[in-house]
């Protein structure tokens, strides 16, 4: 059982940053493509980013595109997600995962608010 574990969430203001990590000790990190999701209270989970698994391709969800930033560091088994200039709408649960289009395991997603 592969495991997933989120950290960097947390209480912001807008017109702030955060940068998120999502870290497994799965030595098949680095063979898969790995992406990040997000679900806003009472809404259905979204596709924020995703990236190859050596990281030379990245996609994101079009309005997304400009202020989020998927990366990730093989060495380190970690991927990360770099959010600028965030707002309100940003306020979600955020969920790291392996794959590109189809998704199989998920971690428990780390909160972020972001306070007006």
């Amino acid at each position: 059982q592969l495991q997933l574990e989120e950290s960097g969430g947390g209480l912001v203001q807008a017109g702030g940053s955060l940068r998120l990590s999502c870290t497994t000790s799965a030595p098949t990190f680095s063979t898969h493509s790995m992406a990040w999701f997000r679900q806003a209270p009472g809404k259905e989970r979204k596709f924020v980013a995703s990236v190859s698994w050596n990281g030379s391709g990245t996609y994101y969800e079009d309005s997304l595109k400009g202020r989020f930033a998927i990366s990730r560091d093989n060495a380190k088994n970690t991927l990360a997600l770099e959010i600028d200039n965030l707002t309100p709408e940003d306020t979600a649960l955020y969920y790291c995962t392996r794959g590109r289009r189809l998704f199989d395991y998920w971690g428990q997603g780390t909160p972020v608010t972001v306070s007006s």
